[in-house]
Formats: C-alpha cells, structure tokens, sequence
C-alpha cells in the first residue's frame, strides 16, 4: 500500500466544523447498509470535492476507517487542491487491469483516512465505471472499511456520475446556492432515479449568511421535529443534511417534502448555470423540495471572527 501526504488541508471554523459532524451523525443514523455514498453535483465547482474530503475526514476524526475513492475520473481536482505527493497508480489503473487494489490504496497522514486518486484520465471513462471491476471494488472496500465517500463527476454534463452511483448505497447531490435552477436539479436527480439510486440528501452549498441569525433559531426547532420523525414515525432514516464551505458563505436549516417548485430569482451565470427569473433558482429563500428531507447548516463570518 502506497503512503501519500496530504500538505494542504483547509481549517474550518467552528461551525463549518460542527455541520460536518452533523452530517456525519445523520450518515450513521441513515442505516448499517449505507457504507457506500457517492457524491455528486449537477455542474463544476459547486464544492462536491472540498465537501467528499471533508466528510471523509470527519468521519476519520469520528473514529471510523474510511477510504475516499475519487471516481472523477475525466477532471480530478483532489491531489492538486490538497497537494499530495504522486500516488504511483490510480482508479483508472485498477479498472483498466494496470493494477490492484493494493497497487491504488494509499494510507494517508491523517489517522483511519484513506484514499484511491483517479489516476491518469482513460479514453472511456463512463465505461469504467459501468464495468463489473468498479462494482467489485467497492464490493470489497465495503468489506475492509467503516465507509467508502465516492467523489463522482457532476451529472449536468456526463453520465459518469450516474454509472457510479448504481453501484452505491445512495447519493447526496451538492448544489451551489443560486446558480442551480429547479429544472436542471430535477434532471439531475432523475438521472440518478433511472439507475436505481438512492437520493439520501441535498447539501445547498455557498449560501450568503452575513447578517442572518437561521443558526440559533431554526437549529433547534428543525432538531425537535427531525428526532420526532425519526424515532417516532419513521421506519427509514435518511441523510437529512447538508454543509457548507469557507468564506462569506454558508447555509440556513430548512426541511422540505415534495416536488421541486419554481421561484422567481435573477439569472445566474453561465456554463451550465444561466437560468432565467422564470425558470428559477435554487437559493437560500427557499423551502427546497427534492422528494427528501434536508437541512443546512452553516458558518457565520461574525463567529469567524471571534475565532481568530
């Protein structure tokens, strides 16, 4: 097993810190036979990679041996933003025949964290990822770890995301706040509905919360209705989580059943993201309903402060 060192790893604030523990509770709750959970989002840079490292690394901190398999394998962006010495094999070694499992494990720097890189980009990816040497690899992940955080391509542009995820216990969609319309979303998760995949949570990911005081407020009153619904009317837990990353941006609770509906909001930009005031975008005003469950929670920049 190769031993790799990861020499850049973001510090969170307290609160950042905490929604990951969240989620990561909300992860143990969702059931003994969700091992395996693939991360996704619907276009680039909505964070889907900063949010599988750090849950993986939470769920390191928590005590569990978990391994971070980075399945994108057309734009991997994890030895760079992390800046990890060269892994000599890789994901796509392994399912070309190039290489083991052993070959590709690496064991990290950090205490029960593991992690497979994607290895040099392959001609045919989705293919891959569809064949039976994938699906025999987390067959056997699940075996010899607690967890197995799959970090998959975004689905707005490949089906790659989607292949892999047929093959996971369930899927969390990340999703950019205000950049994401409710009709490229729903297409996203109806993708991953086509091959049988389990939608476990929505994390709504760069949310503005200078000047908003959701944290205290709305923390405790969405935790004294989800105990209730779990313990109480709930045969079947789910994710029901969400995070958020650094900077001025962050994420307030809400929780919502149903359909994705339409709300009125600019246009965003472009690349897969322009939408219209009429179509609608995902933001933090809303009550977002994916068929789920979810909650955010988020940093504050003013605790931030404090902090330093």
């Amino acid at each position: 097993m190769q031993t790799v060192t990861f020499n850049s790893i973001e510090k969170l604030d307290f609160r950042t810190k905490e929604s990951y523990k969240t989620l990561r509770t909300n992860l143990e709750f969702s059931g003994k036979d969700r091992k395996v959970i693939s991360i996704t989002s619907s276009t680039p840079n909505e964070g889907k990679t900063s949010v599988s490292f750090q849950l993986a690394l939470s769920i390191a901190e928590g005590g569990k041996k978990v391994v971070l398999v980075d399945a994108d394998l057309r734009k991997s962006v994890l030895k760079g933003r992390y800046k990890t010495n060269a892994a000599r094999y890789g994901l796509s070694h392994y399912l070309s025949g190039q290489a083991s499992i052993s070959d590709i494990s690496c064991k990290t720097n950090i205490p029960d964290f593991y992690v497979i890189f994607s290895g040099p980009v392959p001609p045919n990816p989705s293919e891959l990822l569809g064949n039976d040497a994938f699906r025999l690899l987390l067959e056997y992940l699940r075996k010899e770890y607690d967890y197995v955080i799959v970090d998959t391509p975004p689905l707005g542009s490949v089906i790659d995301g989607a292949v892999a995820a047929q093959h996971c216990d369930g899927t969390v969609i990340v999703v950019e706040s205000g950049a994401i319309s409710y009709k490229f979303a729903q297409k996203v998760k109806e993708q991953l509905e086509k091959v049988d995949c389990r939608i476990l949570g929505v994390i709504l990911n760069k949310v503005n919360m200078s000047g908003k005081g959701y944290y205290g407020a709305y923390y405790g009153k969405y935790y004294g209705k989800y105990y209730g619904k779990y313990y109480g009317n709930s045969e079947e837990g789910g994710l029901h989580a969400a995070v958020v990353q650094k900077g001025t941006k962050g994420a307030k609770a809400v929780k919502g059943e149903g359909n994705l509906h339409s709300h009125d909001n600019k246009s965003t930009r472009e690349s897969g993201k322009e939408k219209t005031a009429e179509e609608g975008v995902i933001a933090e005003d809303d009550m977002i309903q994916l068929d789920m469950d979810i909650v955010e929670l988020a940093e504050d920049t003013e605790l931030i402060e404090e902090l330093k």
